[in-house]
């Protein structure tokens, strides 16, 4: 599946590079117009002021800046990383209970000579899509097509792989009506107890229950950029502060960003992106997630049924510790 053809819109925190790249584009023109050895080496020196303010500018983000790049609208989803994996995966549908949601997708693929079960959510790129996909955020259906096929792996012995990304489970009428809160209850005692390994990728936003529902696993990674919370920024200042101002200070207060997540060891491993983020490269950005998946898989197989629940269970009663 191709990555968007345009360029990457760019985000706030960007302006500068931005201004700079225009004041490089514009010298470009002069130069094809009229050659200049002047105006060639002031074209020289922007770029490596360009690069070298890109490469201080991504490694100091703060944590609203992470936040603005998981949800950046180019950023790839779970179909553009199962594609890459394996262009033949086999896409299951349907929750057997009558419905179908497209905000959770899954099938069977293989990953690095590996068959495994995929799941993940999925935000939709076009505006049809989005609305289709209601914006990455799954309705109960959703969560019990998710368990059908973590079953399904259960049964056959099968690898799971989630991915993450979505600001929260569905929180309207419709969603209440079909129970939405059991869906989600049902899918955490039941990934409790899987005897097949379960890995589980925030790729972008790791929101509420909602991103909990398909992330009970043995090992949980963190691309480089997304963000893992119980409430969005938004909702929490809403509550803490009661003012829409202060996403800021909720983001830096509630140690969302992968590194943070980590160092709470929540997370298993950070996941390094293309300078910029995975929207830049969406091809390297699905490699480096491989091989990251691949490694932890291949030490995870090696654990009987028993001793992958004892893990897992074991995961989650460390986190939160205080020694």
């Amino acid at each position: 599946m191709p990555a968007p053809e345009k360029k990457p819109a760019p985000l706030e925190f960007e302006a500068p590079l931005l201004a700079l790249s225009g004041q490089i584009e514009t010298l470009e023109k002069q130069l094809a117009d009229n050659p200049n050895p002047d105006l060639d080496e002031d074209v020289r020196r922007l770029k490596e002021q360009y690069n070298h303010l890109r490469q201080t500018l991504y490694t100091n983000l703060r944590p609203l800046d992470h936040l603005a790049i998981a949800r950046h609208p180019q950023r790839p989803y779970s179909r553009d990383y199962f594609g890459r994996w394996d262009p033949n995966w086999i896409e299951l549908h349907g929750d057997r209970k009558g419905a179908d949601d497209p905000a959770m997708v899954g099938g069977l693929m293989q990953l690095d000579g590996m068959d495994i079960m995929v799941v993940g959510t999925q935000k939709g790129r076009a505006l049809r899509d989005k609305q289709q996909c209601n914006f990455g955020m799954p309705q109960p259906e959703g969560y019990r097509k998710a368990l059908r096929l973590f079953r399904h792996a259960d049964k056959f012995g099968f690898p799971i792989v989630t991915l993450i990304d979505t600001p929260g489970a569905y929180p309207g009428m419709t969603a209440e009506e079909h129970n939405q809160s059991e869906a989600i209850a049902l899918n955490l005692r039941e990934m409790a107890g899987l005897t097949v390994p379960v890995i589980s990728v925030i790729t972008g936003e790791g929101g509420s229950g909602g991103a909990l529902a398909i992330g009970v696993a043995n090992r949980i990674l963190m691309l480089e950029h997304s963000v893992y919370s119980v409430i969005s920024p938004e909702g929490c200042a809403s509550i803490l502060w009661r003012s829409a101002d202060k996403v800021s200070q909720a983001c830096q207060a509630m140690k969302m960003t992968a590194r943070e997540i980590k160092a709470l060891k929540v997370c298993d491993e950070v996941i390094g992106e293309p300078l910029g983020g995975a929207h830049h490269n969406f091809d390297l950005a699905a490699d480096n997630l491989k091989k990251a998946l691949a490694r932890h898989l291949k030490d995870l197989v090696k654990l009987s049924k028993e001793e992958v629940r004892q893990d897992r269970y074991n995961k989650f009663r460390q986190i939160g510790v205080v020694a």
